[in-house]
């Protein structure tokens, strides 16, 4: 989330379409220490703005950062003379900001389900930290118990430190932290909800843990709090009233904001499970929640592919909802096989074509820009044995990069043609024969 920039005469902005509020926008790397000639402003005007990246981009055109710096040269390096190198290799370089990764401790598992007990042993902490930086991950997801085990018994400076510690322990090893979790559905106060509980005491609970949550954040040097509201909705549809659990969860979302002035909130939906029917399912209701919020600056999503999918929504159009408000703070990729149980499946492994739909948005997005990260939430299958448990996280990684590559690689120029034919039949070839490689 924080990453350096060398220091360059003249700075120019980096491109990116999400700003995120109560920080500074991510900047993207710079190839060189050469001064941005002022001449690019007047460039990117004159620049076709059915392009890619930034002023380069419109719709779903993601052209291939060769061709970006082919089409420059050819058509503006006669016009712009001899500091025209420096404008290309500036632009070329922010149009490939690399994509960072994370992963939560929780993702390297020991193979329980509800019908079978472990089958693999407990990996310790350390050992997922060392896991994560072989894999080539940057990020941690950490709830509030993973950074500060034991948080209930301890006071606010113990926790402090504990959280102090973990920082330098990740920072040690290259990684940081990316956001942090309250983590409220397994502790018995929040048995029938957290923010939306039956009982006063356990909703006073909930609020002043999110609270630590946030301090946890801020010792660990981020400011993202996200907010999955496991257990907020009813097996009973009678035994809550929604109108009061919808004010019950914005007031929880102020006290959290209110917390710290920087603090962040990404609501992370999802349709079911723990519980039949969740109070926020999809990522309208998220967004709805954050616009009647105390400060709706400080208030995003993050989307899970699997929580839309079980909502019976493509995860590429809830991502395309976000983005075209401003809201996509964070991501967890990975895939589901229909309306069951939340499967945590390897990304792409159920439905290819739906996450290349998925890296179509975050490439158009230029979400790599941003800052943000790539999450993964997957699980290792039950058979696999614990000296191969991080396979699923490496083929996650991978199947997201060759996507990136299927994306950027994308015949755009034939699909607008399809396009204003009307002949989506030919389209629909088209997706299918570059998938196939064709």
């Amino acid at each position: 989330m924080h990453r350096s920039e060398k220091s360059l005469p003249h700075k120019t902005k980096p491109i990116h379409t999400q700003a995120h509020p109560g920080r500074e926008p991510q900047h993207t790397h710079s190839c060189s220490n050469v001064a941005a000639p002022n001449c690019l402003g007047s460039l990117s005007k004159a620049m076709p703005r059915n392009r890619a990246f930034g002023v380069l981009r419109s719709g779903f055109e993601v052209v291939p950062p060769t061709t970006i710096e082919e089409t420059l040269r050819s058509n503006y390096a006669p016009a712009a003379g001899a500091q025209f190198a420096s404008i290309i290799q500036r632009i070329f370089c922010m149009a490939v900001t690399p994509y960072r990764f994370s992963v939560g401790p929780w993702n390297l598992g020991r193979g329980a389900d509800p019908f079978g007990p472990p089958v693999r042993p407990q990996v310790a902490f350390a050992d997922v930290l060392k896991a994560a930086v072989k894999l080539g991950f940057e990020g941690i997801q950490l709830h509030d118990d993973d950074a500060v085990p034991d948080l209930e018994k301890l006071t606010h400076s113990q926790i402090i430190r504990e959280a102090e510690a973990m920082r330098g322990t990740l920072s040690d090893l290259g990684l940081t932290a990316e956001f942090v979790a309250p983590r409220l559905w397994e502790h018995e106060s929040g048995v029938d909800g957290g923010y939306t509980a039956n009982d006063p005491a356990a909703r006073k609970w909930a609020i002043e843990r999110s609270k630590r949550a946030v301090d946890i954040a801020q010792a660990l040097g981020t400011d993202l709090i996200v907010m999955w509201p496991a257990r907020e909705g009813t097996n009973v549809r009678e035994s809550k009233n929604p109108v009061e659990a919808s004010g019950q969860i914005l007031e929880a979302i102020n006290a959290i904001l209110g917390a710290h002035p920087k603090a962040r909130i990404a609501i992370e939906p999802k349709p079911n499970e723990p519980v039949d029917h969740a109070f926020v399912p999809t990522i309208g209701h998220a967004l709805a929640l954050g616009a009647r919020c105390a400060d709706p600056s400080r208030v995003g999503v993050l989307i899970e592919s699997a929580h839309a999918i079980l909502a019976g929504l493509d995860p590429s159009d809830e991502m395309g909802f976000a983005v075209a408000a401003g809201k996509l703070w964070g991501v967890h990729l990975n895939d589901q096989n229909g309306l069951k149980f939340d499967q945590d499946k390897v990304f792409g492994a159920a439905n290819l074509r739906g996450a290349f739909d998925q890296v179509r948005v975050l490439e158009a997005a230029n979400y790599a820009a941003t800052g943000c990260f790539i999450g993964f939430d997957v699980k290792a299958q039950r058979t696999q044995s614990a000296d191969a448990a991080t396979a699923h996280l490496a083929t996650s990684k991978a199947v997201f990069l060759r996507l990136v590559e299927k994306v950027r690689s994308f015949p755009h120029t034939a699909a607008q043609q399809c396009i204003k034919a009307r002949d989506y039949e030919a389209l629909e070839r088209l997706v299918l024969e570059h998938l196939l490689g064709g």
